[in-house]
């Protein structure tokens, strides 16, 4: 049976950055991974609609800086940047700090959203969700983000597609996607699309130059 490495974490150090970023004694280190948990988690549910692909957490003392990357910052940000502030107050009701201004929340705009693997990801869930061919929005994932410019990109779905009695494992795969090579720039997303037959598992690679992160 072959062995799985998630890309991302293959090469850490090499080609990415770690999304924790922090230091802390062996006493509060369990504690503060929880938290940087339960941020992820609220944020990704509350953002849901502003399609997040990555979320990066550091801290200096008291203090957390979240960093949140989305395709649709006006969405985050909200008009007059209402919705910054809201959810600066529940990021720290969430985190247990005492004040206000021990978190930072930055918005950062993903440049081109059609080369994060994650983002193209929850759009094959989103359409599969919608009933639509999983052979139909495939295709087009493959398509516009070979248009967008990456080197190459391999898509992988497994459930019961289509509504089938017995679940199997579709793919498509176009260009170079060379999973054993550190140097090379893999970015990786899986999510998980809730269909009426069940849910239905989607992984996607995607090989191109330059990092959006």
């Amino acid at each position: 049976m072959g062995q799985k490495v998630n890309p991302i974490g293959f090469r850490l150090a090499v080609r990415r950055n770690w999304e924790s970023r922090w230091y802390a004694t062996k006493r509060d280190f369990p504690a503060n991974i929880l938290e940087d948990y339960r941020i992820r988690v609220f944020l990704k549910e509350k953002l849901r609609q502003a399609a997040v692909p990555r979320i990066f957490i550091e801290r200096a003392g008291q203090k957390v800086r979240v960093r949140i990357w989305t395709a649709r910052p006006g969405v985050v940000i909200g008009r007059k940047g209402d919705e910054l502030k809201n959810l600066r107050t529940e990021i720290q009701k969430v985190a247990g700090k005492a004040r206000i201004d021990d978190i930072i929340l930055e918005v950062n705009e993903v440049k081109r959203p059609d080369l994060v693997a994650q983002l193209v990801a929850e759009n094959i869930a989103l359409q599969l969700e919608r009933r639509i061919s999983f052979r139909r929005a495939m295709k087009k994932a493959v398509q516009t983000t070979m248009t967008n410019g990456a080197d190459g990109i391999r898509i992988r779905l497994g459930g019961r597609l289509g509504g089938a009695e017995i679940a199997r494992v579709e793919s498509a795969r176009v260009g170079r996607v060379p999973l054993h090579t550190l140097r090379e720039n893999i970015d990786y997303g899986f999510t998980e699309a809730r269909t009426l037959a069940g849910k239905v598992g989607i992984k996607c690679w995607i090989c191109s130059k330059d990092s959006e992160f």
